[in-house]
C-alpha cells in the first residue's frame, strides 16, 4: 500500500507505526486536496447492498494500585466503515475514565497538524521528488503524486519523509479507510466534557520523521510506491488480527518487516513507548481512572509499552 494519529491500508509494517502520524497528513490532504467530481446514480441503477457488519473484539489491559487505575487499548487509526469494536468491557472502561489520553489530542491535531507540517515538513532548494526513488519507482511515484489530489509542485517542496506520508494518507482514501471513521475521532466525541489529552504533540511525531536520516526518509518514500493490492492484503492480515485481540499476531507483522531498520525501530517504537510507560509509571501517583488509546502496534512484542512497564515491576492484567 501506497504512503498519520497517523497507521494510517499500508505498504510496510513499519507504516503501521506511522498511522498516527499519518492523521497529521490526512488533515493536510483535507484541507489542500482539489474536490474529486462525483458519479452521479442513475435512475435504473440499484442500491449498492449495505456492507456486512463485522464485530471486533481488540486487547484491552488494566494497570492499577490502591487508588488509579489505568486502561490501555490499541488501536486502528483508519477503520472501514462496516467495523464495529464497542464492546461492553470497553465501553465500561471508557464510562469509568475521567480523562481520555490518546497519542496527539484532539485539539491539538485539529489546530496545529496543518501549521506544524509547514513548517516541519516543508524545505527550500531539495531535490525533485522524482529523483528521491530508484528510477524503476519514478513513473509509479509520478501517478500516485497525479492521484493523491495534491498539487504536484507542492511534492517537490516535501521533505521526503512528508511526501511518503501524503501518499499514506492518499493510500487510506483510495482504499476507502478514513481517520474520520478511526478510534481516536470516537474517542474524542465520547470524551464529552471530560479532558481529553495527548502523549505527544503533533510537532513532535513529525519531528521523529523529520529526525530520520535521508537514507531512511528514502526508504519510506520507495516503499509507498508498491502495489495496493499487496498493501490491501497486509492491512487486512493487521486488522483482523487487531480485531481477534490477537497480540503475537499483531507483533509478527514487525519480526517479518524488512523496512524496519534500527534506525525505525529505535525512533518511531522503541524510544517512543519507554517515554510514554514512563509517562503512565509517573501517572500511578495520582489518584483517578485514566483510559489511553494508541496505536496497536506499540502494544504488542518485545518493545511494547506492555512489556516495558512490566520491566517496571508494574502488573498488567488483559481484560479484553
Amino acid at each position: 500500500m501506497q504512503g498519520s494519529a497517523l497507521f494510517v491500508a499500508l505498504k510496510r509494517q513499519v507504516t503501521r507505526l506511522l498511522k498516527g502520524l499519518a492523521a497529521t497528513a490526512l488533515t493536510l490532504s483535507a484541507a489542500n486536496a482539489q474536490p474529486q467530481p462525483q458519479p452521479q446514480p442513475s435512475a435504473r441503477t440499484a442500491p449498492a447492498p449495505a456492507p456486512v457488519v463485522r464485530l471486533a473484539r481488540p486487547a484491552l489491559w488494566r494497570l492499577r494500585d490502591r487508588d488509579t487505575t489505568i486502561y490501555l487499548f490499541g488501536t486502528i487509526h483508519a477503520l472501514p466503515e462496516n467495523l464495529r469494536w464497542h464492546t461492553r468491557p470497553l465501553d465500561r472502561a471508557l464510562a469509568a475514565a475521567d480523562e481520555i489520553v490518546m497519542e496527539v489530542s484532539p485539539a491539538d491535531l485539529n489546530a496545529g497538524a496543518i501549521q506544524a507540517m509547514q513548517s516541519v515538513g516543508l524545505a527550500q532548494n531539495l531535490p525533485p521528488i522524482l529523483e528521491r526513488v530508484p528510477a524503476d519507482r519514478r513513473a509509479r511515484l509520478a501517478e500516485l503524486i497525479r492521484q493523491s489530489g495534491l498539487p504536484a509542485p507542492i511534492f517537490d517542496r516535501l521533505k521526503t519523509w512528508a511526501a511518503a506520508i501524503a501518499l499514506i494518507s492518499a493510500g487510506f482514501q483510495r482504499m476507502g479507510l478514513a481517520a474520520d471513521r478511526g478510534i481516536e475521532t470516537s474517542l474524542a466525541s465520547a470524551a464529552g466534557d471530560r479532558p481529553a489529552t495527548g502523549l505527544e504533540t503533533a510537532r513532535e511525531q513529525l519531528g521523529f520523521l523529520d529526525s530520520l536520516s535521508e537514507e531512511s526518509q528514502r526508504a519510506l518514500l520507495a516503499s509507498a510506491t508498491d502495489d495496493d493490492s499487496q498493501g490491501r492484503e497486509e492491512f487486512d492480515a493487521m486488522l483482523n488480527a487487531w480485531s481477534r485481540g490477537d497480540v503475537a499476531g499483531i507483533a509478527r507483522t514487525f519480526n517479518t518487516d524488512e523496512t524496519m531498520t534500527p534506525e525505525l525501530r529505535r525512533v518511531l517504537l522503541t524510544q517512543r513507548n519507554a517515554r510514554w510507560a514512563g509517562w503512565i509509571e509517573q501517572r500511578l501517583a495520582r489518584p483517578g481512572t485514566v483510559f489511553i488509546a494508541v496505536g496497536a502496534g506499540h502494544l504488542a512484542g518485545p518493545d511494547s509499552v506492555i512489556a516495558d512497564l512490566e520491566a517496571r515491576g508494574l502488573r498488567v492484567e488483559r481484560v479484553q
